[in-house]
């Protein structure tokens, strides 16, 4: 018999692998310069470091969530874990461009914990945590993502070593590992893994995610990127024909068109979009320097961190756990177009009160509030429309949706602030419409994604089916 799970141990064994895979995810970004001039790299090859990571979260994080439901989620736990750790010291320790790529490649399997870990708590944890549960280990998303960017300016400021960065993430994928090994032991519902499904899915995700992030260096018009952007949409609709005729599929057809999860989906792609879009444009805009251009703040990287970016990384933290009661109370549905409606106003903000210091770092705080919001709310909204042996592949195409958005926004922010530029002295630095023009895309697209979950999901099951939840866990063997 399996000794009952500790709901505390559970949510902070859960909390720590996302906090862990948003680390990973963030910690480069600052560090991509040295990073460029201590290993003698150019900065297209150096781009690599973090669009490696990319692609390899989208190939395996629908597989690992197919596995989970296989084999059990500890085990795969555990060994996505393991994989992590050893791209963690691999990119703490080489000299090679060419191996730190395939350490982030290997560190890119980590976003797989996210749709484990809430598979995790919906089966093991008691049903009347399990929404604040969810609410606390979705918000460290943003607050992992926020920290990162400290702690990589903190550890490399001066020029330092930037492999500091990653012995970072090598300390918190150890404690992670450490927390996954008290998790509780349940068998997996067995079947078969569809394999040829998960190629061909990763084929077709990394067709579109690779011209999306190397679009604005390759050319949007170049052979490649129209190549590859025509080649992911035959493989992904072959994707879709496959799995509806497959006994076991890696996806459910009919999962994919329930329209909740269809639009709870296409509310994920909006955050992810203008979460990445805000948080790149405020990175470039604080940058700026106010004496040439008359807009910015003139930051540093350890101040674009510390001023601007990690107060919204600390209120995160608060406002997780209080949106799970919120979702609690008013349902998943209401919280996540309150989120991305709060978000909209706050990026609007942004694009037209930005000349004080104070305006901007409060408008981002409403946006991470935003954020974080939504995050807490999504996990809950799918979980109250699918099945629970369908709850880690949910999340894992929700994971998806969400880089595909980011991973969209931030492209976009660079093509604009690269197309809109002026000249100052000897550099071309973004004027202040192409900053405008960022935000407001942002808002925009937070707003859509509020409209989308208010005008086409009802309120029938909008809250976590809490009494079916008490009777699965109660009527499964032990």
């Amino acid at each position: 018999m399996n000794p009952s799970p500790r709901p505390a141990l559970l949510l902070i064994a859960a909390a720590a692998s996302s906090f862990l895979l948003s680390l990973i995810q963030s910690i480069p970004v600052p560090v991509l310069p040295l990073i460029s001039q201590q290993l003698g790299a150019d900065a297209t090859t150096v781009g690599w470091v973090t669009t490696a990571t990319l692609l390899a979260a989208s190939a395996c994080t629908p597989l690992l969530g197919r596995l989970g439901h296989v084999f059990g989620i500890k085990p795969v736990f555990i060994a996505t874990l393991i994989v992590t750790l050893i791209g963690s010291v691999l990119a703490a320790t080489v000299h090679d461009i060419g191996w730190l790529i395939v350490a982030r490649v290997l560190q890119g399997t980590s976003m797989g914990l996210f749709p484990l870990g809430i598979s995790l708590l919906r089966h093991e944890m008691p049903a009347h945590k399990l929404t604040n549960g969810m609410a606390v280990v979705a918000s460290t998303l943003g607050v992992g993502g926020g920290i990162a960017l400290v702690a990589a300016g903190l550890l490399t400021q001066d020029g330092a070593d930037y492999r500091r960065a990653f012995w970072l993430c090598v300390l918190v994928t150890v404690i992670a590992l450490a927390l996954a090994f008290t998790l509780p032991r349940r068998a997996g519902a067995g079947g078969r893994v569809d394999l040829v499904g998960a190629a061909v899915l990763s084929i077709g995700l990394v067709s579109l995610l690779l011209p999306i992030s190397q679009g604005h260096t390759w050319g949007w018009s170049s052979p490649r990127v129209l190549i590859l952007f025509a080649a992911a949409v035959v493989i992904l609709v072959g994707f879709y024909f496959l799995q509806s005729r497959t006994a076991a599929p890696l996806v459910s057809v009919e999962m994919l068109r329930h329209r909740p999860i269809l639009v709870t989906n296409l509310a994920a792609m909006a955050v992810g979009f203008a979460m990445f879009a805000g948080q790149l444009a405020t990175s470039y805009f604080v940058q700026i320097p106010r004496a040439a251009t008359g807009f910015g703040f003139t930051a540093t990287v350890l101040e674009t961190s510390i001023v601007y970016l990690l107060p919204g990384a600390i209120v995160s933290i608060v406002i997780g756990p209080l949106a799970g009661r919120l979702v609690g109370r008013i349902g998943p549905r209401f919280v996540l177009a309150i989120a991305c409606g709060m978000a909209a106003i706050a990026s609007t903000s942004l694009a037209f009160l930005h000349s004080g210091k104070i305006e901007v770092i409060v408008a981002f705080v409403v946006v991470s509030c935003g954020i974080a919001m939504a995050y807490a709310a999504m996990p809950a909204l799918l979980i109250s429309h699918v099945e629970p042996h369908e709850t880690g592949i949910a999340n894992s195409v929700n994971s998806i949706m969400r880089t595909v958005g980011g991973t969209i926004g931030s492209a976009l922010v660079i093509t604009i602030l690269a197309a809109r530029t002026q000249q100052i002295g000897t550099v071309a630095l973004p004027t202040e419409n192409a900053f405008r023009l960022s935000y407001g895309l942002g808002a925009i697209v937070y707003a859509v994604g509020g409209a989308l979950v208010l005008l086409f999901i009802t309120g029938a099951r909008s809250r976590v089916p809490e009494k079916a939840l008490d009777l699965e866990v109660a009527s499964r063997p032990l």
